[in-house]
């Protein structure tokens, strides 16, 4: 949309728009908001509008507490299931110091400085997000239920698949926002349902990934559900995972996806605390079509990385590791760095895995290198790694390493 501060708030008088919510997200990739009345627009695009940022778990200011935030004109969107009469706007906003420097742990500009770098290099990267999640029954009382909604499978119609009616409404609100949904089916677990998106620069990929989880939870209650995005909500049935599809170009030319995996491939174990950082995450992985081994190959589901049939500007990489709890700004970012030093030392692209790895016996699995099997596996790989260190604020880090 690009709106400038002067438009925003051009529009909020037009449109009768009374609050604004002023959204950020914690090192998790939980998102945060304050309200402010529309008359108090001016201040907060002059000189931010202050929160307690002792009270963010993984910010950390006990000393020093205030932080401010400013809003991104460019990210005004209006939310539709706020009421029309008084109605309710949301912008992401930047995090900063009160001197104006940036908060070191504001995970939105650490994926725009990965972009610069890669602007810089002359490349422009592309994401797209493949997300997953339980739609579960409230009982009595309001309170979710380990109850799923449907008991329906993959790709099912109605009226086996009772999801079906929320998925247009999480779609039409979607597209209602400005983020562009390319398709949603049910899922294989009872009550599991997926959303794809079309791909966009990383910041608003990621922005989008964000404001898909709260639309996603508000279309839920209003229809009496609880959606649940946890890795294994259900210990017999299939994980939540956030597939990313990563595509770059050069200088305007489309890179092939295989000159974008070998970084990738080299930093996956440094990285896989923070695209599963739960305990929970581990339960998932190596099970349920959720990837296991440090492997790439064409098409093939049951690889770390695979190259989906595709032609033209749908030419990419889907990451099939992370799941539906990750920040997608320090994974997209991450990405891309792997994905640049990768190019930039010339790595060789590894033999590609033409086979189905959850099929493949013990003894010929072993000649593959495993993801990381535990959270605590996870932290020691990120704590040992020059790769996040250089790339992810100590604040941050010992943040996920609790």
């Amino acid at each position: 949309m690009n709106y400038t501060p002067n438009e925003v708030m051009q529009y909020v008088q037009e449109e009768d728009v009374k609050f604004v919510r002023m959204a950020f997200c914690d090192i998790y990739g939980r998102q945060r908001n304050v309200a402010i009345m529309a008359s108090e627009l001016p201040r907060a695009f002059r000189h931010g509008i202050a929160f307690d940022a002792s009270a963010v778990h993984g910010f950390d200011m006990d000393v020093r507490s205030d932080l401010f935030l400013r809003p991104d004109a460019a990210t005004l969107r209006e939310l539709p299931w706020r009421p029309q009469t008084g109605r309710v706007a949301h912008m992401f906003c930047d995090i900063v110091h009160p001197d104006g420097t940036p908060f070191e742990a504001d995970t939105r500009a650490l994926l725009r400085r990965a972009t610069e770098r890669a602007a810089q290099a002359g490349y422009a990267f592309r994401f797209g997000t493949e997300m997953e999640f339980y739609l579960f029954r409230l009982d009595e009382g309001g309170k979710p239920t380990a109850e799923p909604f449907d008991n329906a499978g993959y790709m099912d119609v109605a009226p086996e698949d009772r999801g079906e009616n929320v998925r247009r409404e999480i779609c039409l609100t979607l597209e209602h926002l400005g983020i562009l949904p390319e398709s949603s089916h049910h899922e294989s677990g009872p009550g599991q349902n997926e959303i794809d998106f079309r791909y966009a620069d990383p910041v608003s990929a990621a922005d989008n990934a964000i404001l898909f989880r709260s639309v996603v939870k508000a279309i839920a209650a209003q229809n009496g559900l609880c959606a649940d995005f946890s890795p294994r909500p259900l210990a017999k049935h299939d994980g939540n995972g956030m597939h990313i599809n990563v595509s770059a170009s050069l200088r305007g030319a489309d890179l092939p996806p295989q000159k974008l995996v070998p970084g990738l491939l080299d930093k996956i174990r440094d990285i896989t605390l923070f695209l599963n950082p739960a305990v929970q995450s581990y339960e998932r992985l190596g099970r349920d079509k959720a990837p296991l081994y440090v492997s790439w190959s064409q098409e093939n589901r049951s690889q770390l990385v695979r190259v989906p049939a595709a032609a033209g500007e749908y030419k990419r990489l889907e990451l099939r590791s992370p799941d539906s709890l990750t920040n997608p700004y320090l994974a997209f970012s991450l990405i891309i760095h792997a994905c640049l030093d990768g190019i930039e030392q010339g790595l060789p692209l590894p033999e590609a895995a033409n086979c189905n790895l959850f099929r493949l016996p013990p003894e010929q699995a072993a000649q593959f290198q495993k993801l990381p099997t535990s959270l605590r596996e996870a932290v020691a790989a990120a704590r040992g790694s020059e790769f996040v260190a250089a790339h992810i604020p100590a604040r941050i880090l010992d943040g996920y390493c609790q």
